[in-house]
């Protein structure tokens, strides 16, 4: 939880991606960290794990490399590189901030479920740490990355001047203009696409034929006052999510059918605990 008075120039910022150590937007954002604190760590993929969603790798071990002064490359996800961070590389004192991105492209609407940025700053909130997943939107290959370097630093600002709830992280998507053509900063929900993923199917060189997961043919939105819509209006979006995914009105609904199931249930409490590097994990 995002406690007040928070002092961003004392503060110790994690900096992580999904795109790779080596990505132009983590660049971006590590430049960004270090104007508002001298006290900035990197802990980023060794390679691009776009589409990684909140994927942690169980089955092989893990290598970290030392890139350079408090900046490491991990061979593994976006989630697992938040994790190593927290429950190793900075288990003296715990970051304050966990910074995600600067995303190759827009993470809005159903994006945040694909998202290996967004899981990167989730594995920071589920951990405790406040986090802010950042990713600039693009239009073909265009990037405007002047864009994402004139807005984060007061988005990082202003949004560390008010108490978060626990479990909250955040999701701010530039929009694919030049800073001047930005028409302001707005909050909104997580919006949904009028069309889904495409699947195209074609063939390769050698004519083999192939099926490619493709992109979302349009970002129009079912409603304009939600992420999406703010980026079409040519505003950054700001939107507070959280990672449970229980749906009150639906729990309510149900509440009663399986009375003796939840009766036996409500005998057996969990036993809460941190996440922590090693040991079981999920199966």
């Amino acid at each position: 939880m995002l406690k007040l008075p928070f002092n961003l120039k004392r503060a110790r910022i994690l900096v992580t991606n999904d795109d790779g150590i080596h990505a132009p937007g983590l660049k971006v954002l590590e430049r960004i960290a270090r104007s508002l604190s001298p006290d900035v760590w990197v802990v980023a993929p060794e390679s691009e794990h776009s589409g990684a969603s909140h994927s942690l790798t169980l089955r092989r071990p893990l290598q970290i490399s030392k890139i350079g002064a408090r900046k490491f490359a991990i061979s593994g996800t976006p989630s697992d590189c938040t994790l190593i961070a927290v429950n190793h590389l900075l288990q003296d004192r715990r970051p304050d901030l966990v910074l995600s991105g600067i995303n190759r492209g827009g993470n809005l609407g159903e994006d945040v479920l694909y998202s290996g940025t967004v899981a990167a700053a989730m594995e920071g909130a589920m951990l405790g740490i406040p986090a802010i997943a950042f990713s600039q939107v693009r239009v073909k290959d265009k990037l405007h990355w002047e864009t994402a370097a004139a807005f984060a630093p007061e988005v990082i600002r202003k949004l560390t001047t008010v108490a978060w709830p626990k479990g909250v992280l955040m999701s701010v998507n530039f929009p694919p203009v030049p800073p001047k053509e930005v028409t302001g900063i707005e909050t909104g929900r997580q919006g949904r696409r009028m069309s889904h993923v495409e699947v195209v199917h074609a063939r390769d060189p050698f004519e083999r034929e192939v099926t490619w997961i493709g992109d979302f043919p349009t970002d129009e939105p079912e409603h304009p006052e939600t992420d999406l819509g703010i980026v079409l209006n040519k505003s950054v979006s700001v939107t507070p999510l959280h990672f449970d995914l229980t749906h009150g009105a639906m729990l309510r609904r149900i509440d009663g059918l399986f009375a003796k199931t939840s009766t036996a249930r409500s005998r057996t409490k969990p036993v809460a605990g941190r996440r922590k590097v090693g040991g079981i994990g999920p199966q």
